[in-house]
């Protein structure tokens, strides 16, 4: 037999709390709780106030104003924009940032995966092996186009003199407006260092017992790299596709100092030849929106192509992240 359940009844006298007085306790409460949370986050308010908000907000309103660093803006509302069509050298610049983004982006990727595979397989020097294919990933850009820009020179370079001592045809490289981007692909494959680790490390931790279901179901080494290995690792396949895409849109530097020095110019001043040597070949879009802002001193019509820019990332980036769910799968994925 139960004890009778009893209620806790207060002690004579005492006084009763009040609703107001609750429901007050409780929003200082939240107050303080909030408080504390943003005082924890204000490192990270204050960056990205100053250094990405500000800066977006008065990109997007000097886009709609004649701007020279000289002397104040001019309203002038969507010129800029409208001037974008009749730009000689915009979709130019557009079409070379689109190759970019359509041939050396699956190039860098697909290669960078080879060698991550390659490196995962290996029984011996593993590590010597990553340091390798890593260091290239250390140079800085400038140095690494410049050394590039000595190899394959046409006239100098050892890589020409070697193909002559073979007999084989000795291309212009940098010279020739065919080959100049290839020639800019190869030095973006050769310096993916960087995600080629990541793809390894990814390898690595593919579970093994994946692998050997897979051969037990007599699969054999391309079904299991098909139907295991890629699905597995496929979060960082969208991560280098997305990374190598706002790479691919804001790639300048390379081309930049390729196009000016092998054109004869200094790249330092940027002076010499134009931009875009030869004919127009390298003229990326970032390389045609710096050249209009630093060089012509059109602001407002270079920050109307930054805000552009902006916009086609932000979009591509969408499109990526919202396909993804038909091809990255998680652990339940794998199939």
């Amino acid at each position: 037999m139960t004890a009778p359940a009893t209620t806790a009844r207060a002690a004579p006298g005492a006084p009763r709390p009040r609703a107001n007085d609750v429901r007050r306790t409780r929003r200082q409460a939240d107050r303080r709780r909030r408080l504390t949370v943003l005082a924890f986050m204000s490192p990270w308010v204050v960056g990205f106030s100053v250094f990405f908000a500000y800066p977006l907000i008065t990109t997007a309103y000097l886009s709609l104003t004649h701007y020279d660093l000289l002397s104040s803006p001019r309203w002038v509302g969507f010129a800029n924009y409208r001037f974008m069509a009749r730009d000689p050298n915009f979709w130019p610049g557009v079409r070379n940032s689109l190759w970019m983004i359509l041939v050396a982006v699956p190039a860098t990727v697909v290669f960078a995966f080879c060698v991550a595979l390659t490196v995962s397989k290996a029984r011996r020097g593993a590590n010597v092996l990553r340091t390798i294919f890593y260091l290239p990933a250390l140079a800085p850009p400038v140095a690494a186009t410049l050394g590039f820009l000595y190899l394959f020179n046409p006239r100098t370079g050892p890589l020409d003199r070697i193909l002559g001592v073979l007999h084989l045809p000795q291309p212009l490289w940098f010279d020739d407006p065919h080959l100049a981007k290839p020639s800019l692909t190869l030095l973006g494959m050769w310096g993916v260092g960087a995600i080629m680790i990541i793809f390894l490390a990814s390898l690595l931790d593919v579970p093994r017992q994946l692998y050997e279901a897979a051969e037990l179901d007599g699969a054999n080494a391309w079904q299991r790299l098909v139907h295991v290995t890629l699905p597995a690792i496929s979060p960082v396949i969208l991560f280098a596709v997305v990374t190598g895409v706002i790479d691919g849109l804001q790639y300048f530097t390379q081309g930049y100092v390729a196009g000016t020095v092998a054109g004869g110019g200094d790249a330092g001043a940027g002076s010499g030849s134009s931009l875009g040597y030869p004919e127009g070949s390298t003229l990326f879009y970032p390389v045609w929106l710096y050249q209009q802002g630093f060089q012509y001193f059109h602001m407002g019509y270079a920050a109307a192509m930054a805000v552009a820019l902006f916009a086609i990332a932000l979009s591509v980036t969408a499109v990526l992240l919202r396909t993804a769910r038909h091809w990255v799968h998680g652990g339940e994925g794998l199939q």
